[in-house]
């Protein structure tokens, strides 16, 4: 229903629907202007149904929503508009953060005389703790179990914050650990598709939508549920209540035709989309799927390319409903009943899709087309997941990366390394590595792990390779890590989970694992065999993200596959390989025993699911899922609406971002004689920014544990530490492969000016703190790119950054800096920091005008007035304009509550 139903002005849109033999409520929203709406773009009626249903005349105005009615007129012209999601999504590597500023808000909304309970979730959230198990143990029958003991031991105090948090605020469904990924819960179990469809009578329908704390979040769109990633900071505005301000943007028609050959996988398919959109550039924008090749692909597979979302740069990635989704949710376990209330609500406003009915076709800002007869089996790799390379390639492609200019594509190694041979004992039988060579072979991340048919492909093709007599080395570190149990339940159903067991795919957790450098250690052997001879050894992952340092500090060639090709690629131990000429190993006979004649077709497959993911195995799986196991419902749980902070907690720690908040506004105050902590090149990720992986002996974030009585084993990961804002700031910028051209080498490093000593950012960034000097960081092209970490900009805001100014930003990551109220600067077109000469070693001056707007320039000047340059200020709303003049966006939601 609208916010406050007298002051609606579109009251009149409320009308009755009969469905499932009852009545229920919804807006009219075609009847607005038919014409325009028959036009609009699917996923444009769902910003267009949310504006209608929360227009107040305040957060949403009545011009809001003639702005959406009439994309086609604006969808260019940068124009301004609210969006209220239905729901949050977070996990808890973004969620510990968002739960710890919450807790931290209630004691700053105390200290300004307000009632601390008025901080409380006001739009639902869903958290799924899925990102803390590791694989530590793999290739046993217990290692499961192995895993899930040690992920409790080492975040004892971050679950027992989250059942606090369970409890303390309402509106908050927290998911126990071990009952799969986020995304892929969230697509069997959390998505409503339409919410009121399970309330039953009287309830308003209305479409269900949601931003989430992680960059994949875009999965659930195919479901045709709208939605994406944002960052931490910007989804707790919408717990609270608040709209997202979003440009709106140009919707690019991706037409599907054809079918798919027998042996191409819908992986196959999404690194040939991710490729394909990535040169048609579509950062920012939405992707709408359509034409009759969508029916073609199932549910699971559409939710495979909508997952891959960030990695091709788009803002969404959106499938609209049609019968294949009713079929999904029939399959997931949902009421027959709530489903026919879904199509009746859809149909009534025009949102269910018919992709063989062109008349159904809207207007999109540009067309771009997909044969699926083209797409052939493929890979992506070494370094980024939209370089895409074809199978029959790779052993060439990888071979030139070695030689090729230190880059994306290259090692810079020289030629005489190129054939090196290292032989090593591994439990006493010795094995040969070289470049090349396969370390770690894993089943992995919500990307495929969704998907029945690549997952009961694998499956298959390890029954095919055991009965012909191959095996994986074992000292390759192989492990399955299913998004959900009903994986596990359908791969024994099936009766290929004893072969994948065979070849070292024993299932390690139920989590998102290695994708996210939650690899676990390599066994000693092979690491010295890698480090001692600087071997560019390999990791082959059925996950979406390969980028540098990310997998395993080792592992400098990383390539993303379907779970087939890691089976294969397991067995064949090695990148040198041509699957059309050269077999993938030899039985013990000795007979060669080639990919082509164990690989199964998508018809087998087909077969197989159709028989093995059954109705029941959701419902059994979902029935219990947020009891948690006996270590989980264990835990004790502080019974208070404060926090009880603990300041020995190496954890949990309650954040300085409100210390010394006034109710008054803080002076807006122009930047002077600022340092240069980085100069950074192009592409740099939050991978590079944000702390992650594990936490190095000799960091900064290692010399604070060690002080606080911890030995390494127990240091832990930073994700698992998000909520410790002292170890999170120590390891922003540690990535080992960053490169700070002020260094000149790949290293976490900075330099002191005007001393010149090398330092460790975190280290450097505390002396200009002592030396009361703000600092900024220069950087290139695409800045941020990569999943939407909340402590990629909050990193560099608790090492002092003021300011940063690129070329070019990832649309999250901008965002996220301006709710942390750090300044984005853009260099004009065709202005980089080469280009205009600076090399981080000057002092800077920017200076900001009494009244700040979004998209004005602002003047920067170099080493006091010997240089002097204009940036674009990157506010690109009224409402972060706000947001910044309260020093962010969490500042200002505590006056706003406090008052």
């Amino acid at each position: 229903m609208c916010p406050a139903e007298h002051d609606c002005p579109f009251q009149d849109l409320l009308q009755p629907l009969t469905a499932a033999g009852e009545q229920f409520t919804y807006f009219n929203i075609p009847a607005l202007n038919p014409q325009k709406y028959d036009r609009l773009p699917f996923c444009i009626r769902v910003l267009l149904e949310s504006a209608v249903r929360n227009c107040d005349n305040f957060q949403v105005l009545k011009s809001d929503v003639e702005r959406i009615l009439s994309w086609e007129e604006h969808q260019r012209a940068g124009v301004e508009v609210p969006f209220r999601p239905a729901r949050v999504l977070l996990q808890d590597f973004t969620g510990v953060p968002a739960v710890v500023d919450f807790a931290a808000m209630r004691d700053a909304v105390k200290s300004l005389n307000g009632d601390p309970a008025k901080i409380n979730p006001i739009c639902p959230a869903d958290l799924v703790i899925d990102h803390s198990v590791q694989v530590d143990y793999t290739r046993s029958s217990d290692a499961l179990l192995r895993n899930q003991k040690l992920e409790f031991e080492r975040n004892r105090e971050r679950f027992v914050f989250l059942k606090w948090g369970a409890s303390a605020f309402k509106n908050m469904l927290i998911v126990p650990p071990g009952s799969g990924i986020v995304h892929q819960v969230n697509l069997e179990f959390l998505a409503r598709v339409v919410f009121g469809s399970s309330s039953g009578g009287g309830a308003t329908l209305y479409p269900d939508s949601l931003v989430g704390t992680d960059s994949h979040t875009t999965m659930i769109n195919g479901l045709g549920v709208l939605g994406w990633g944002v960052g931490g900071i910007e989804a707790e505005a919408v717990m609270l209540g608040q709209a997202i301000s979003l440009v709106l943007p140009e919707v690019i028609g991706y037409k599907i035709t054809g079918e798919l050959s027998p042996l191409s996988t819908s992986t196959d398919v999404v690194l040939t989309i991710t490729k394909h959109l990535r040169e048609v550039g579509v950062v920012g924008k939405f992707v709408e799927f359509f034409g009759a090749g969508v029916e073609q692909l199932s549910l699971a597979d559409r939710a495979t390319i909508s997952n891959m979302c960030p990695e091709y740069g788009a803002t969404t990635a959106y499938f609209p409903v049609d019968p294949a989704a009713s079929a999904y949710l029939k399959q997931t376990g949902r009421d027959q009943k709530q489903i026919a209330v879904i199509e009746a609500y859809l149909k009534a406003v025009k949102m269910f899709r018919n992709y063989g009915d062109s008349s159904q076709d809207p207007v999109y800002t540009q067309v771009v087309e997909l044969d699926l007869a083209s797409v052939v089996p493929s890979m992506s790799g070494p370094k980024r997941p939209h370089d895409r390379v074809a199978v029959e390639h790779v052993k060439e492609d990888f071979q030139r990366c070695l030689s090729n200019k230190v880059g994306f594509k290259g090692f810079g190694l020289p030629a005489e390394s190129l054939s090196k041979k290292v032989p090593f004992t591994y439990r006493g039988t010795e094995y040969t590595l070289s470049h090349g060579s396969v370390v770690i072979a894993a089943i992995t991340s919500c990307t495929n792990t969704s998907n029945p048919s690549v997952m009961l492909g694998a499956g298959m093709l390890a029954r095919n390779a055991v009965a012909a007599g191959l095996s994986v080395a074992p000292y390759i570190k192989t492990s399955l890590s299913p998004g959900s149990g009903v994986v596990t339940h359908y791969l024994e159903h099936s009766g290929v989970l004893p072969s994948l067991n065979a070849l070292g795919f024993d299932v390690v957790g139920y989590g998102c694992m290695t994708c996210i450098g939650n690899s676990g250690p390599l066994d000693d052997e092979v690491l010295r065999a890698i480090e001692e001879n600087e071997l560019v050894c390999a990791g082959v992952l059925s996950g979406n993200r390969n980028f540098e340092g990310r997998i395993h500090p080792s592992t400098r060639a990383n390539y993303l596959a379907s779970p087939l090709l890691v089976i294969a690629y397991a067995i064949a131990g090695t990148l040198n390989i041509d699957f059309k000429t050269e077999p993938l190993g030899y039985n013990k006979e000795g007979r060669p025993v080639f990919l082509s004649e164990i690989w199964p077709s998508r018809s087998e497959v087909r077969e197989v699911e159709e028989t093995s993911v059954l109705p029941a195995m959701f419902q059994e799986v979902y029935s219990n899922i947020t009891t948690g196991s006996d270590d989980w419902n264990e835990l004790p749980c502080p019974d208070t609406e404060l926090y009880p902070w603990d300041e020995l907690s190496t954890y949990i720690k309650n954040p300085p971002f409100f210390q010394g908040i006034t109710r008054e506004l803080p002076a807006i105050e122009s930047i002077r004689g600022a340092r240069v902590l980085l100069n950074l090149p192009d592409s740099v990720t939050t991978d590079h920014i944000s702390p992650a992986g594990s936490i190095a002996r000799n960091s900064p974030a290692a010399r604070y544990l060690a002080k606080s009585k911890l030995t390494p084993r127990e240091f832990n990961s930073y994700g698992s530490r998000r909520g410790n804002d002292a170890v999170m700031a120590r390891g922003t910028f540690a990535n080992i492969r960053l490169v700070n051209k002020m260094v000149g080498r790949a290293a976490p490093r900075a330099v002191h000016q005007p001393s010149g000593e090398e330092l460790d950012v975190f280290d450097c960034a505390e002396r200009y703190k002592a030396e009361n000097i703000p600092v900024i960081v220069l950087t290139g092209k695409e800045y941020g790119s990569g999943s939407s970490r909340d402590w990629a900009a909050k990193g560099p805001y608790m090492l002092g950054v003021r300011a940063v100014i690129a070329e070019s930003y990832e649309r999250i990551h901008r965002s996220n800096l301006v709710g942390m109220g750090i300044l984005p600067l853009q260099f004009m077109q065709g202005d980089s920091a080469d280009s205009l000469g600076l090399d981080g070693t000057e002092t800077y001056d920017i200076i900001l005008p009494d009244t700040i707007a979004p998209s004005i320039t602002v003047s920067v000047k170099v080493n006091g007035s010997e240089r002097e340059f204009t940036a674009l200020l990157r506010f690109d709303t009224e409402v972060e304009v706000t947001y910044f003049r309260h020093g962010g966006i969490l500042q200002y939601m505590v006056r706003k509550l406090a008052a």
